[in-house]
Order: structure tokens, then sequence, then C-alpha cells
């Protein structure tokens, strides 16, 4: 495996087998990681736009065993989004075309905020905008208030600025709206992206270079459906966001792929449904993943995820979860 992967592992934890005796208990493993100075209890965050704003789901499960909320993507201003159909199951995943709907930073923070305080368990706060002024200001406002550990970057939005043309997929407009963004605020930087480019490594070694803390990836692919009796498409935008396990051996190669040429911490994200998945992330490179569409089929599932980590590491003798960063054996 290439240097890259095992100097990020490096100098995060202890090292080397468990020693056992005929009559001694396994230990507990350690499943803390540190993701660009945010200290998470264990690996599992939330996806952004699978979990709402974390309210929604504490009927069904205790927020405080996440490693972090990532709420639902903000913008500067509320957006109603896309028109529906919005959400279409495919065989082996989901297709959404919601729009970045969502309620605007100040709401979000006078009305959600106060109740993921609540929690034991880090707040990283998704946003986006129209134009650089936009993700700056935007950034300023978040950046203002308490109990935000860090924000992740969507740049999939089109840049109206730039002709239209996407902030993630040019790596010469990745880097200046990133570089802004860093510029803007003292927060951790976590960049969140799109897997529908040529290489993802330009644009992955773009943002590390405009200064990101630690990237996420992958977003969902482009896609669509078309209903044959009607002869016309499922979703109202016509195209969506694929998302589930369709997706994961795609997002498996881009995290590999990006662990080998930058040094900041890597998120997984792409079809985690189970303990399996997620420990796959990590050995390619990842140091933390999300859960996204397993959230919809169970909401226990990130939870359930955590579970199998730390049942995992106890059976195979890891004493910190941070020694399976990297650890892919090629060769």
């Amino acid at each position: 495996m290439g240097s890259n992967l095992k100097q990020r592992g490096k100098g995060q934890g202890a090292r080397g087998k468990e020693r056992k005796t005929p009559n001694s208990e396994p230990q507990t493993p350690n499943l803390s990681i540190n993701i660009a100075g945010i200290l998470l209890k264990n690996p599992v965050m939330t996806a952004s736009g699978t979990f709402g704003y974390g309210e929604e789901f504490t009927p069904y499960m205790d927020l405080n065993r996440l490693g972090a909320v990532v709420v639902k993507g903000l913008s500067l201003k509320p957006r109603q989004g896309n028109p529906p159909p919005r959400i279409v199951e495919t065989a082996a995943g989901m297709l959404n075309s919601i729009g970045l709907q969502n309620i605007g930073v100040e709401a979000f923070i006078k009305d959600k905020l106060p109740f993921l305080r609540k929690f034991d368990t880090k707040v990283v706060v998704n946003f986006f905008g129209d134009s650089i002024e936009e993700y700056c200001e935007a950034a300023k406002v978040l950046g203002s208030a308490d109990g935000i550990a860090g924000l992740e970057m969507n740049i999939s939005c089109p840049n109206k600025q730039e002709g239209w043309l996407e902030f993630g997929t040019n790596p010469e407009i990745t880097f200046k709206v990133v570089n802004a963004v860093r510029k803007c605020t003292k927060l951790p930087v976590i960049v969140k992206l799109s897997p529908n480019v040529t290489d993802i490594t330009v644009i992955a070694k773009a943002a590390v270079d405009a200064g990101a803390d630690a990237l996420s990836l992958i977003n969902t692919l482009s896609g669509m459906a078309v209903d044959i009796n009607t002869r016309r498409p499922k979703l109202g935008n016509v195209i969506g966001g694929l998302s589930g396990p369709a997706i994961k051996p795609v997002a498996l190669k881009m995290v590999w792929q990006v662990a080998k040429t930058v040094q900041v911490p890597l998120i997984g994200i792409g079809g985690i449904m189970t303990a399996e998945d997620a420990i796959e992330f990590m050995l390619v490179g990842a140091s933390a993943v999300q859960v996204g569409t397993a959230n919809f089929v169970d909401p226990e599932a990130s939870v359930k995820i955590i579970e199998g980590i730390e049942n995992y590491c106890r059976k195979n003798g890891t004493k910190s979860v941070d020694e399976l960063v990297g650890g892919l054996r090629v060769g």
C-alpha cells in the first residue's frame, strides 16, 4: 500500500497486537478518532440529507451514541427545493432530487441548534452557496454560533459567477471557493467531493491545497429513472443523485485513490449499511465514515454499525480503531 495511507494512521493511537492470556478479558477498544481537530468518540457520523436536523431521529435512537451528527445541507437563505416526485427506489439504492431544500443558516441556529447542544455528540454543519460570497457569508454566520464543531462544504452546487460550472468539477474553481471559505472561518473545514468527475484526485488535491482540513467522499452519483408506462422520468427534476449499496464499490475505489494523493483525514461515504462496510472504508484509508441511505432502512443503523466495529476490534485484538486506517494489504 502507498506510504500516504500508513502515514495517515501513524501518531493517532497505540499500535501492535493485543497480548492475550488464557484468563484475560478482551480489552475495550478505543474507538475515538481525530478528524482535523474534531475529536469523535467513534468514527461513525450521519450523512447530510439523510438525518434531517437530528431531532427527527431521537424517537428511534440515542444521539449520544454517535461520533457526530452531520445536519441537512444549509444555505444562506431558505430554499424550497425541487418539484416532486423527489425520491425513487432503485434495485440497490435510491435516487433523490430533493434540491437542497432547507430552512437557512439563521433559522437553523435559532430553532435547531439549541436542541443538538443537549447531546454529547459533535455537530457538523453541511452548507453550500450559489457564489463564493454566499459560501463565505454562510460560513461566517455558522462560525459565530456556539455548539458547531466543524463545517462540511458541499461543492456540487452550480457557480453562477463562473458560467454555471460546478464548484466540485473544476479544480481552479474548487481552489477559489475553498480558499475563500478557509479565510472566513476558524472552524475545521471538511470539503465534500463529487464523484461525477474524470479524476477525483485532482479535485481533492485542489481542495487540500486551498486549505481544506479534511475531505468527505463521495457524494451521490448522477442518475435517472424512467416510467415505461407513461414514458416520463420518475423524478420531477428528471435527474437525481444515486446513493446506497449500488455506489459502494465506486466510493471505495475513490477513497483509496484520494488516500494515496493527500495527507488530510478522509471520511468515507457511499453505501455503508453494515459495520463490515464501514471497516472496508477505513482499510482503504478513511479515518471515519458517514452513514446515509441506511438511515431510511433502519433508523438505528448507525448505532448498530458502531457496535459492529467495536466487536470486530475485540475479535481481532485491535486496541484502537485508528489501527484500521489505511490497513489494506495489497500485493
